[in-house]
């Protein structure tokens, strides 16, 4: 049934979690790199992924013999090597001329937006709240998701060079605080 509340509640949680405002330096990082980031595409990706994994979730992890715990570890692995980039000004993952145009799924759609962090908090919402909220708060994220991602060239002109490049270090320690937190969490788990 509709609940305003969980709506609010929901949302708020996944907002938080997902931090798209505290990952604007990481995605000028990647359209730089990628020439554009193609907002819709990213978007559509990730509410495939949070809707696939609301209904799905347990169920593909129990179909790769996986836990949720090692689903999140696998994801602050990659948040880590994101925010070390980040910090260090140095590229760790080096581009694949093949693979031109991809940073708006990976590493943009999945592990930022519909990483580990996201997907394990919809499995656990699942727990709490009806699917109808869970799905109006996914989609309500995803439309903030889109403006920002579509306006992420008219921020980096409110920014500025050094005001990114502040922002990017900053940044990537917290991304990389979320790595260590998330692994912290899980690893005694598994």
């Amino acid at each position: 049934m509709f609940n305003w509340k969980e709506v609010f509640s929901i949302s708020l949680i996944l907002f938080s979690v997902i931090d798209i405002l505290g990952s604007v330096p990481f995605i000028i990082t990647i359209r730089k790199r990628e020439g554009r980031i193609h907002a819709e595409k990213a978007t559509l990706i990730s509410a495939a992924l949070m809707v696939g994994f609301l209904y799905l979730g347990k169920s593909i992890l129990d179909l790769f013999g996986l836990d949720v715990a090692s689903f999140a570890l696998a994801g602050a692995i990659v948040i880590f090597i994101v925010a070390m980039e980040m910090i260090l000004g140095i590229t760790l993952i080096r581009d694949d001329p093949d693979a031109k145009g991809t940073g708006s799924i990976v590493p943009i759609a999945f592990p930022l937006i519909a990483g580990a962090g996201t997907l394990t908090t919809i499995l656990s919402l699942r727990a709490v709240y009806e699917e109808l909220n869970i799905l109006i708060g996914i989609l309500l994220n995803l439309l903030f998701i889109y403006l920002v991602l579509r306006s992420s060239s008219w921020l980096e002109r409110v920014i500025g060079k050094s005001g990114f490049a502040v922002l990017r270090r900053v940044f990537g320690v917290i991304l990389l605080a979320i790595a260590v937190k998330i692994f912290k969490n899980y690893a005694l788990s598994v």
